[in-house]
């Protein structure tokens, strides 16, 4: 693999763990039960699977973000209503919509990474915010389904998964999100949490085309949160979450693998996506980076022919809303 003769890390046992990681995650792409050894890989190699109180928070910020601009922009207390895509291995958000009021919440994702164990892992994880006086900060929390939350919880094992799923309201769609099984006009909020920076625009914009099918066309509310960051840079903190952006795109196809793809576009790319498919973006929010740090990179085209300060912007958040 010609790509990393540059890092001159020659022997593994020198090489950076990013690499050892996108060398792993690129085999294990290639393997049945893909998606199972990767649990197991990041579990008790990468530790990168477990709900920490870190991810938990990070995840519930996100909830309130979605419910406080739906609250904005449609006059109402919560959605009756929504979708996520991507909800991955703990349904934190999901679970957050359920207290707030939610009655119908979708997610989907092409293949289901949850289980009966992390969503009770999850619900621990609520109730013991709830318990320490947290929870508030983020959701106004409808007492009726903090309730029916303890009593789920401490029944847990007399319900199958799929019930446990139905008390909380919540339907995953293991589908292609370009294909939804969701009638037009059907949903109050579209929402997604460092979801799209995984899919490749050629995916994304018929993902963003069906959520406008999907979603109502009076007040009916998109809100996603994007971490354009390297995220092997999560992983290897001897890297810049700018280091992805080194390499060419041939280079780069070698790297990525399916597992956790990242397509490295740049906010501007994300306002062209929405600008394109006449998705009316009504509040959009960064980070602005760090400009200095990109300019002692050796950036990759098409990342250097873009201002410093462009690159450099690595989270970003935008609220789209519907009145036709």
């Amino acid at each position: 693999m010609a790509i990393f003769v540059n890092e001159n890390y020659p022997n593994p046992k020198n090489m950076k763990k990013w690499i050892l990681k996108a060398i792993v995650q690129r085999t294990i792409a290639s393997l049945p039960y893909a998606t199972q050894i990767n649990f197991l890989f990041q579990k008790y190699v990468t530790k990168g699977v477990f709900l920490s109180d870190e991810y938990f928070y990070d995840r519930l910020g996100h909830g309130r973000d979605h419910l406080n601009a739906y609250q904005k922009y449609s006059k109402k207390s919560f959605p009756q209503t929504s979708l996520e895509i991507g909800t991955g291995w703990y349904p934190v958000v999901p679970i957050a919509f359920f207290l707030a009021g939610t009655t119908k919440i979708y997610s989907v994702d092409i293949t289901f990474l949850t289980s009966k164990q992390r969503v009770k892992t999850t619900i621990a994880k609520f109730l013991e915010s709830f318990e320490n006086g947290r929870l508030k900060e983020y959701v106004a929390v409808n007492n009726e389904r903090i309730r029916a939350l303890k009593e789920l919880f401490d029944n847990y094992d007399l319900y199958t998964l799929q019930e446990v799923l139905q008390k909380l309201n919540v339907t995953y769609l293991v589908e292609d999100a370009r294909k939804l099984s969701l009638q037009n006009d059907s949903i109050d909020l579209v929402n997604s949490n460092n979801t799209f920076e995984h899919i490749y625009p050629e995916i994304l914009i018929p993902i963003l085309k069906e959520f406008k099918r999907v979603l109502k066309k009076q007040q009916g509310v998109m809100s996603h949160a994007i971490d354009m960051s390297d995220h092997f840079a999560h992983f290897d903190k001897s890297i810049s979450i700018y280091n992805f952006l080194r390499f060419s795109t041939t280079q780069w196809k070698w790297i990525d693998n399916s597992i956790q793809p990242q397509n490295r576009l740049r906010f501007s790319d994300y306002q062209n996506i929405f600008s394109d498919l006449q998705l009316p973006v009504i509040e959009q929010t960064f980070r602005p980076g760090n400009s200095i740090e990109v300019a002692q990179i050796s950036l990759a085209k098409p990342f250097s022919d873009m201002t410093p300060d462009a690159v450099a912007i690595s989270h970003c958040y935008f609220v789209v809303v519907l009145n036709e």
